[in-house]
């Protein structure tokens, strides 16, 4: 079985991806060259596959590609980048 794609949904403010016809998604609001990462939403069918994340670390290429930085809001997006320390250098 394939690797779930996550896609930047611009318009939208998030990363998302759809597994067994769920939405996944990572929102966040776009201001003064920061990504205020404030929604990490996986549904509990799908909870424990990582899928949380694939779409944090996509948020976090995405950053560092465009040159922004990272607030996390959302409880996940703190842990997430506690244990990436690789990432340190793009919060806000």
């Amino acid at each position: 079985m394939s690797q779930p794609t996550v896609t930047h949904n611009a318009a939208a403010q998030r990363f998302e991806l759809t597994v067994d016809g769920l939405l996944c998604e990572a929102t966040y609001r776009l201001k003064d060259g920061v990504m205020w990462m404030n929604h990490t939403g996986v549904p509990p069918a799908l909870e424990g596959r990582g899928l949380a994340s694939q779409l944090v670390a996509a948020a976090v290429a995405h950053a560092r590609e465009h040159g922004l930085k990272i607030k996390p809001l959302c409880s996940y997006v703190v842990v997430w980048m506690r244990r990436h320390p690789e990432a340190a250098d793009l919060l806000a």
